[in-house]
């Protein structure tokens, strides 16, 4: 029997207040709802989740490099800083696994300044728009990725 692949879902900042935003422009799921929602569909797709959440741009860029020796994949949502980091794009692009960046909100349909992602330029491919669902989708396609052996 092969090992389960392992995933590393990284949230960058604030994400963790997810159903907490009186706007509700993330909805109402809480951020532990989520990732135990994300725990539960990789377990149906074969797949070791590592879901984490950090409002400092230099973890991020941590978990990116670690993952370079210990994840077959990453799902990215890197919140605010996807608008503002170079940094996390670098580490992006010195990763060679499949890249999912992922969304809650449609961020096109937001303010212009959203409608530019540093992390696009390292993805394979971008969900946004779907809420929740959209990072179950995310693992999908990773996980699918990941058995094709496709890479960015």
């Amino acid at each position: 029997m092969t090992s389960p692949h392992t995933v590393f879902f990284l949230n960058g900042p604030n994400a963790n207040l997810y159903g907490l935003d009186k706007s509700g422009t993330y909805g109402n799921e809480s951020f532990q709802s989520i990732g135990e929602r994300c725990h539960a569909h990789a377990a149906t797709l074969g797949l070791q989740l590592e879901f984490r959440q950090s409002n400092h741009e230099g973890q991020i860029v941590d978990w990116i490099q670690e993952a370079r020796q210990a994840a077959q994949g990453v799902v990215i949502n890197a919140a605010g800083l996807t608008y503002s980091s170079i940094p996390i794009l670098d580490a992006l692009l010195a990763y060679d696994g499949p890249i999912i960046e992922v969304h809650m909100s449609n961020i096109w349909k937001r303010e212009p300044f959203r409608h530019h992602s540093y992390v696009s330029k390292a993805a394979t491919g971008v969900i946004a728009g779907l809420g929740p669902l959209g990072y179950e989708l995310a693992l999908t396609a990773v996980a699918t990725l990941i058995r094709e052996g496709s890479a960015k």
